[in-house]
């Protein structure tokens, strides 16, 4: 019988604040309300990343830059890479900005994983994130969303498996997968698929209504404890190789 692959998950947090550096504090000016809406920054997101770095005995990457700043979940040269706020800057100035703050964090996390994949670890990567329940006319009912390639056995498997312990300890939760987004298309795990293959890392991008967060009492307390401890256990029984 084959032994079950080590598995080390590691955890970031690209949109955890809506800080805006003072280089180009100037060019923000007037922009509070857009600063502070979803487009800003993912609300809740990163007291929910801390809560699993406690749960999981893991450290936590993660950036309190905005993403108007530069969208640190956009892979080099997407359109959307910088805001209407950054994009028309000199090319030197966006240059700074990508070197001072998106490559450190994206470097630092790959090189982690590389080194864990070195070591004989497959590598769980769960990236936290919320979404906004109103988009443009659009209400979504997904409560949670799991995002994953699903070209990648490992990663299907691994958020069926969460999406049934989290619809066994919430039934009234509305989870589903892939959604409100696809988790083939750009951001950061996808670009880590690029260099590491299926058994080797698992990219999931876990998604949270921001209502629990904005609206606060028992759901969301519900939601730092129940989403965590659902991750734990399902981890405990899986391989990337099922």
């Amino acid at each position: 019988m084959s032994r079950r692959p080590r598995i080390s998950v590691v955890l970031t947090c690209e949109h955890a604040g809506h800080q805006i550096p003072a280089s180009v504090k100037k060019y923000f000016v007037g922009a509070e309300e857009v600063l502070q809406s979803h487009r800003g920054w993912d609300p809740g997101a990163l007291p929910l990343a801390r809560q699993f770095a406690s749960q999981l005995g893991v450290p936590l990457a993660f950036s309190t830059v905005s993403r108007l700043v530069v969208e640190l979940n956009r892979s080099a040269g997407h359109p959307r890479l910088f805001s209407e706020f950054t994009r028309e800057l000199p090319a030197d100035q966006r240059t700074r900005l990508f070197e001072q703050y998106w490559t450190p964090h994206r470097t630092a996390v790959e090189q982690d994983i590389a080194k864990k994949i070195a070591s004989g670890s497959s590598v769980v990567h769960l990236s936290v994130h919320t979404f906004t329940q109103y988009f443009g006319t659009e209400v979504r009912t997904t409560d949670i969303g799991l995002l994953y390639d699903p070209r990648r056995t490992g990663e299907r498997h691994l958020c069926s498996a969460w999406r049934d312990e989290l619809q066994a300890a919430c039934p009234a939760w509305k989870i589903r997968r892939n959604h409100p987004y696809k988790g083939s298309s750009d951001g950061f795990t996808t670009s880590l698929r690029k260099r590491f293959d299926a058994e080797q890392y698992l990219g999931i991008e876990l998604e949270v209504c921001q209502k629990f967060f904005l609206t606060g009492g028992p759901g969301w307390k519900k939601i730092l404890t129940v989403v965590p401890e659902t991750f734990q256990r399902t981890l405990q029984d899986f391989s990337p190789r099922s």
